[in-house]
């Protein structure tokens, strides 16, 4: 009897992981989907999210951009504050 109850355990136990791979499975997934539908609205809400982050990625990156020009000016003054620039206005008469 101990030994068709330990049988017993041991098969669940075997058979929550094997469940919990076929259940998360590619195969699983397009069935249910399939079986389901997807929402339109949702994936006219997440094209409107995507659009909005490629918009800040793109805000970000001129901004970063911006950083860096700044930081190389900055770098090149410290580097040499005698040098005389081409940019430098005449002295006023």
């Amino acid at each position: 009897m101990v030994l068709i109850i330990g049988f017993v355990v041991l098969l669940v136990a075997l058979a929550i992981p094997i469940l919990a791979i076929v259940m998360d499975s590619p195969i699983v997934r397009r069935v249910l989907e399939a079986r389901h539908g997807t929402d339109p609205g949702t994936a006219a809400e997440l094209r409107q999210k995507v659009e909005l982050l490629e918009d800040q990625v793109d805000d970000l990156t001129r901004a970063i951009d911006g950083l860096r020009e700044e930081q190389a000016f900055l770098h090149r003054l410290l580097e040499n504050p005698d040098r005389p620039s081409s940019r430098r206005l005449p002295p006023a008469p």
